[in-house]
């Protein structure tokens, strides 16, 4: 028996979109950001359903029926709650702080509410000329014949029919066509703002003439998106494809239904979808709350965030081209704090250099538009020889990527897509140039991905370098990916500097904890602190909580799922966990152990979950450089000093709020890391 104790990751990841929806209920948060995030929190859920609760239904269905009480059947009840409470306080968010909140800025956002009969005319044009024709009615038969969308909406109905007898319909809500909400002038220069859902319930007779309705009630169904691969050796593009139709069609995991909805009724859709009681979930009257992230403004008054306008690189600004800048010394770039015109130009730079020989890339998620991938076709027509790792698993960016990788392959790209049974996570690109007799090496290496669209709210870092042990081991592992074998065929790589998955990143973490723990007990300095967006993986926590029972104290700023309980006397005492949510995305990745006085500090793709360890390509790469690890060191301090962003979870599940002292002046950590970042700039 395992004397260690884990909290679940299910209802860890849903603390954190609770973290979130505290953001929206911040007085500090401007109005317009507020309704960001109770739709980032809405966003959220939708893939919760659709990606965590399949697995967690599937292992319900495999419980024996002996097996009373069922822990499965349990955690179901204790998510199902979960997400109850968090869906109440979204409403009382929504309708007890922010709805009155836009009335001082003249706008009315009906929810819940008769539609204002001044209107009556205008939003029955609206019905009959821009909304009918999008609509299709069904009246619904015993049989299961009816395929909801995934994630669309629709009403269901309780109808009279002409033959006096009871019938129930279906009527889809097309927010793929139009707008989710309709802008109507009021008196006085006040907006209106109305769903789409509450124009088409106040026309909804008109759909189903000769019926009488007499009871009509939101419905959104989610869909598994757990599609397998085979993931073979044969056509995965076709597999891919195939995926991705089968996904739309997965499934179901869960309705939504609006509350009210008579028991009988509920049980006809049961039996008519083919759904069991575990994914019927009530909610409110509106569904797709997501959608508040394109609440109209027509004044452009609401309030946002101030604008924080990407810094320059003191170093980088200073020299006519990247190469010439990484040769000087390694630099680190902070995003979005920094332009990511500097990761723009390495690549511009690169297509059209002269020298340049080779260039080899990994793209885990393409931006739609992306100018990275234009560059690298730039670069292939101007001869150089390209090379891009296209992973096409990666989730819900599989269309996107496997297009690029069409363009980039008819461009003269070599594109290699991934490994079987693996993704390829590592956030890598590596420049080849002649220099003379020689050949010189340039390496990129994120914590995030070349992706110019995510980098503006995403925080990540990024390390130029021509330090020649990791770009030397970079091209052995670009070498390796070329052979789309498993690990195991290569055993004999090494990897002194970097740490990859599936070959030393394991072995290394833990040599590294444990050399904290004898440096404790040997009476020495031993500190280990990290950033992760999820820590999940059982074998290092165990190490993790040993290291805290020999003294050792431990940081963890961990964003998303944490399944490691901190402040557990005899366990984890001396391990503290913050989570921190704000304007952009935590997404760094930073490991740093303190070695008595002489750390060593690493950067890169990898969360601490089973995914990132055993089944994936990832890497995490040293800073070598005293004023670099200096630098990241002084940013990962703000982190532990937010006392304004910062949660600390706790083993039950809760969290508090930090709060400054008495005495302490407020930090909050993404305007301290602008600020400390910007007085670099002008001191260079």
């Amino acid at each position: 028996m395992d004397a260690f104790r884990f909290f679940n990751r299910d209802l860890s990841w849903l603390g954190f979109n609770e973290r979130v929806l505290l953001e929206a209920k911040n007085p500090r948060v401007p109005l317009y950001e507020r309704f960001r995030f109770l739709s980032i929190f809405s966003s959220n859920l939708d893939e919760f359903f659709r990606v965590r609760y399949p697995g967690l239904l599937a292992l319900n269905r495999r419980s024996s029926a002996s097996e009373a009480p069922s822990r499965n059947i349990n955690l179901l009840k204790e998510i199902q709650d979960k997400v109850d409470q968090l869906q109440n306080e979204f409403g009382e968010i929504l309708t007890g702080d922010l709805l009155p909140a836009l009335r001082g800025y003249d706008l009315h956002l009906f929810y819940r509410e008769d539609l204002p009969k001044e209107h009556e005319a205008y939003i029955s044009d609206l019905f009959y000329s821009n909304v009918l024709t999008f609509l299709q009615p069904v009246i619904l038969t015993g049989k299961n014949e009816t395929a909801l969308q995934n994630n669309a909406l629709y009403f269901a109905l309780q109808l009279t029919g002409p033959d006096g007898a009871q019938h129930y319909g279906l009527l889809n809500i097309p927010t793929g066509y139009l707008n989710r909400f309709v802008l109507i002038a009021g008196d006085g220069g006040l907006q209106n703002i109305v769903f789409l859902d509450d124009v088409i319930r106040d026309n909804i007779g008109k759909a189903f003439p000769g019926y009488e309705v007499n009871g009509c009630y939101s419905i959104k169904m989610t869909r598994s998106a757990d599609i397998s691969l085979v993931d073979e050796w044969g056509e995965l593009e076709e597999q891919i494809r195939q995926m991705i139709r089968a996904r739309e069609g997965g499934a179901p995991t869960r309705l939504l239904y609006e509350g009210g909805m008579p028991a009988d009724m509920q049980q006809f859709i049961m039996q008519h979808l083919g759904l069991d009681e575990h994914e019927l979930i009530e909610g409110s009257r509106y569904h797709n709350l997501k959608d508040l992230a394109d609440l109209p403004d027509p004044r452009n008054e609401l309030p946002r965030y101030r604008p924080q306008p990407p810094l320059e690189h003191p170093q980088l600004a200073s020299f006519d081209s990247i190469v010439e800048a990484a040769r000087a010394g390694d630099l680190l770039l902070h995003l979005p704090y920094q332009s990511y015109n500097y990761i723009l130009r390495f690549f511009n730079e690169a297509a059209i250099d002269p020298s340049v020989m080779a260039i080899t890339v990994t793209l885990y998620r393409v931006a739609t538009d992306s100018y990275i991938a234009n560059a690298l076709i730039s670069a292939a027509k101007n001869g150089k020889d390209v090379t891009v790792f296209v992973e096409l698993k990666a989730r819900f960016d599989e269309a996107n990527n496997l297009n690029w990788a069409k363009r980039m392959k008819a461009a003269g790209v070599r594109i290699v897509y991934s490994i079987p049974g693996m993704k390829v996570h590592a956030k890598m690109a590596l420049i080849k140039r002649k220099h003379g007799w020689k050949a010189e090496y340039l390496g990129l290496l994120s914590t995030g991905n070349f992706n110019e669209s995510t980098a503006r709210f995403y925080t990540d870092h990024l390390l130029l370098t021509t330090h020649p042990g990791i770009t030397r081991e970079m091209d052995l592992l670009f070498s390796y990916l070329l052979s789309r074998n498993q690990p195991e065929d290569y055993h004999f790589m090494r990897f002194d500097n970097l740490m990859v998955a599936r070959f030393n990143m394991m072995d290394r973490l833990k040599s590294l904890i444990r050399r904290e723990i004898a440096h404790k007990q040997a009476g020495k300095d031993a500190r280990i602190t990290l950033k992760l967006n999820n820590l999940q993986e059982k074998e290092l926590i165990r190490t993790l909580y040993e290291a805290s029972n020999a003294g050792v104290e431990i940081d963890l700023i961990i964003r998303g799922i944490c399944t490691l309980m901190p402040g557990v006397a005899g366990m984890s005492e001396r391990i503290t966990v913050r989570r921190i949510v704000d304007r952009y995305l935590e997404h760094g990745r930073v490991y740093i152990f303190h070695n008595d006085g002489d750390p060593e500090v690493f950067m890169g793709s990898s969360d601490l979950m089973d995914r990132n360890l055993h089944r994936r390509i990832e890497v995490l790469f040293p800073l070598y450089s005293p004023e670099l690890k200096k630098e990241m060191m002084d940013l990962v301090a703000l982190q532990l000093q937010d006392n304004t962003q910062a949660v600390l979870p706790d083993p039950s599940g809760g969290m508090q709020q930090l709060v400054p002292g008495p005495d302490e002046p407020p930090v909050r950590v993404q305007e301290a890391v602008y600020q400390y970042i910007a007085e670099r700039q002008s001191n260079n």
